[in-house]
């Protein structure tokens, strides 16, 4: 049939799904690449969402004085292999999301490791020449105009010691080369004692008339190193070594007129399994057949979305996006197999072993992008997940809620089923049933039907509690995907158990404000109550009352029921879009809105999608189109988010919608249809199927969905479309 026309229509089309009812043009400076102009590299920006979120118009709010402005995307431009160990970028301050900024003009080292999140950024290494350092420490300045950058690539002069510096990356090595103008006095700082964490311990030692090796300790854990240079090692100079303030300088002989090259293999293990993956990723290659190689993989990855139509900018910043979501969770097993587990174990696997996956941000829609198009990334990501549990007792979770049982049930019915479902089910109910792991509070969450919420005067933005709200709608959310997995199993009663605890975010919905509401532990409603005052941690987690009020993707038929039916639901909705953000209520990672909507933190980001549930997807149009438009490539540079790409979260956000595709319950393995921004989308899966989506007609609202040839019933469609391959043609007018 056509677009359903009513409440009733939606609410069918929601049952039939499985969810049960109850910029500116890229510079050529910033992105020279190898690739062919028709390669899907050249869309590719790695210094998208690089750029700051300071003004104030855009943010919603004044900076207090002494603010940076506020958290912006924070990730970082440098060279990296997709969810690899390394990444290889450029640090311009220490202690920062990203360690980068564009805005920023001094170069501080070219650290190992990245993420986003004000940690890793191992072993910063700066190449330098003449004089000594001045005050300020070995650094440099920079011109933009020398900054370039591509996927697998990145390249800046430092202005100060006229070195030009370009590197490129395996999946366990980097590879400096690096130009010197100045032939005297030429030198290789490793800031040993300096990371985005607190250093307490490190080593460095010859290895050779070339070479060097050593650790550095951070943050509970150890990276071990060893590299080799093109050139004998006149001298080490080891300042202050293991202490936070050290460092060491390799010196090399005057009078060297050729590119001086650095290759360092790292890993997690030792300094001989770091040893061992340098000579077998790179070797003998030369930095450009590494390069070329980087790229390779990047193009490999890209192309398997193809993406016809839409303008420049929205090219750019799908492939920007499609490029960042692939950047974590990042490999930690060496080339031999070996990883240090959970308990700090050395052992061998026959599979990669990866990090936790973000999963507080990313089980809504990146991890199951990486299961699409990398399935076995997704599949290794999910032992690697096991393995934690059988060592601690837990499957990990990320900062908040337990994530983890949504990605594994979308992955599983997405047909990532390569590892033992009936053993990591086991450890998904300890998870969702025992104190002192994944759930904090799981027991009171399990009596009461939800987490209760301290009464406090006057509580402020860091006001420490439970965040009990945001915990019991996560939890209830959690609980419908430990669900899916039961059924699957067959453990009736689990599922049946579960299930009536996937209802508990309705025990939290205050009827007299048609809030999301906290209930102190004798069940009387907390009597502070702003619903537009953002917490961190008190009644919610990163958010205020408006911004969570309407998760419950598991259950919508059943969250519009509590507002009353289709219409309130609808009043609500729109207010949420236009009651104005107060300037005073001040939260360092929450900007970016349309009224108390936020896009610059997650805990909102399936809401505009909501009006589908009430049957008017063209108003969730309208306001998906003003997110992609206003949110993204933002500021004088284009370069801009409205706030953290947590990992990858912010850019698959972008990927999926622009397609017209979004995993809105991540737990199930449905896609929820709106207008693409492109004229056509094709994805090519590993299986050799293609699944294309085409637009069809020139307007933004959507009239029909046909999938082969067929009328859709409803406005999910299945993820068997991509195993099978077909067409999906959206219909608009």
């Amino acid at each position: 049939m056509s677009k359903p026309k009513s409440y009733l229509a939606v609410l069918l089309a929601w049952c039939a799904c499985g969810c049960t009812r109850t910029t500116p043009p890229v510079n050529t400076n910033q992105t020279a690449s190898h690739q062919s102009s028709n390669g899907y590299l050249q869309y590719a920006n790695p210094f998208m969402g690089t750029a700051p979120l300071n003004d104030p118009k855009t943010i919603g709010y004044a900076p207090p004085e002494g603010w940076r402005g506020v958290w912006a995307g924070l990730v970082f431009p440098g060279s990296s292999l997709p969810n690899a160990m390394v990444q290889l970028s450029p640090i311009t301050e220490f202690h920062t999301g990203a360690g980068y900024d564009y805005e920023d003009s001094v170069i501080y080292g070219f650290a190992h490791t990245n993420k986003g999140h004000w940690n890793l950024c191992h072993l910063p290494v700066l190449p330098v020449s003449g004089t000594a350092p001045a005050a300020r420490g070995y650094s440099s300045r920079f011109s933009k105009t020398t900054e370039k950058a591509s996927p697998g690539f990145y390249g800046v002069t430092l202005q100060d010691y006229g070195v030009q510096v370009e590197l490129t990356s395996t999946l366990r090595s980097g590879f400096h080369r690096y130009r010197y103008t100045e032939p005297a006095n030429r030198r290789i700082v490793f800031k040993m004692g300096q990371s985005n964490e607190r250093v307490t311990n490190w080593k460095i030692e010859k290895a050779g008339t070339a070479a060097v090796q050593g650790f550095q300790e951070t943050g509970g854990q150890t990276v071990y190193f060893y590299g080799e240079l093109s050139e004998n090692l006149q001298d080490l100079e080891v300042q202050g070594q293991g202490t936070k303030d050290g460092l060491a300088v390799l010196r090399l002989p005057d009078g060297g007129n050729k590119p001086v090259e650095l290759k360092i293999g790292i890993s997690f293990v030792s300094a001989q399994n770091a040893k061992q993956n340098l000579e077998q990723e790179i070797g003998s290659r030369s930095f450009e057949q590494v390069r070329q190689q980087a790229e390779k993989t990047w193009e490999g990855l890209l192309s398997k979305v193809e993406v016809k139509g839409g303008t420049p900018k929205q090219k750019q910043l799908f492939y920007s996006c499609l490029y960042r979501s692939f950047l974590w969770p990042a490999l930690r097993s060496d080339q031999n197999g070996q990883y240090r587990d959970a308990k700090g174990n050395v052992v061998k696997a026959d599979f990669n072993y990866y990090t936790e996956p973000s999963l507080w941000d990313t089980y809504r829609n990146k991890d199951l992008l990486i299961g699409m198009l990398a399935p076995q990334v997704a599949t290794d990501v999910i032992k690697s997940m096991q393995d934690v549990g059988h060592k601690t007792g837990f499957l990990p979770t990320f900062f908040h809620g337990d994530h983890a049982s949504a990605l594994i049930s979308g992955s599983y019915q997405r047909g990532i089923t390569n590892f033992d479902l009936k053993d990591v089910y086991q450890l998904m109910l300890r998870n969702a049933n025992l104190e002192g792991g994944a759930r904090p509070h799981i027991s009171e969450y399990i009596q009461k039907g939800y987490i209760s919420t301290a009464e406090v005067a006057n509580p402020e933005v860091e006001t420490k509690d439970k965040a009990g709200v945001s915990k019991t709608l996560e939890y209830a959310f959690d609980d419908y995907a430990v669900a899916q997995v039961a059924k699957i199993l067959n453990d009736t009663a689990t599922y049946r158990t579960m299930m009536a605890r996937s209802k508990n975010y309705r025990n939290l919905f205050h009827p007299g404000t048609k809030f999301m509401r906290g209930r102190l532990a004798d069940g009387t409603w907390a009597k502070t109550f702003n619903p537009q005052y953002p917490y961190y941690e008190y009644m919610y987690r990163e958010a205020n009352a408006w911004q969570v009020s309407f998760f419950a993707p598991h259950d919508m038929p059943g969250l519009i029921a509590l507002y009353g039916g289709p219409k309130p639901f609808e009043a609500k909705l729109d207010s949420l879009f236009t009651v104005p953000w107060n300037p005073a209520h001040i939260a360092r990672n929450v900007s970016g809105f349309i009224g108390q909507y936020c896009h610059g933190n997650q805990p909102d980001h399936e809401t505009p999608f909501s009006y589908y549930f009430i049957g008017k997807p063209e108003k969730s149009q309208r306001r998906l189109d003003e997110i992609m438009d206003k949110f993204y490539g933002m500021g004088k540079d284009g370069l801009g988010y409205s706030g953290m790409d947590d990992a990858g979260e912010m850019s698959a956000w972008y990927v999926f919608t622009s397609t017209g595709l979004y995993p809105y319950s991540a737990a199930d393995a449905k896609y929820l249809v709106s207008v693409p921004l492109f004229d056509e989308v094709s994805w090519k899966t590993d299986n050799g199927k293609v699944f294309t989506v085409k637009k069809k007609g020139n307007g933004r609202t959507l009239s029909t969905i046909k999938a082969n040839g067929k009328t859709n019933q409803g406005y999910f469609v299945d993820h068997g479309l991509f195993r099978t391959g077909g067409r999906l043609e959206i219909v608009t007018k």
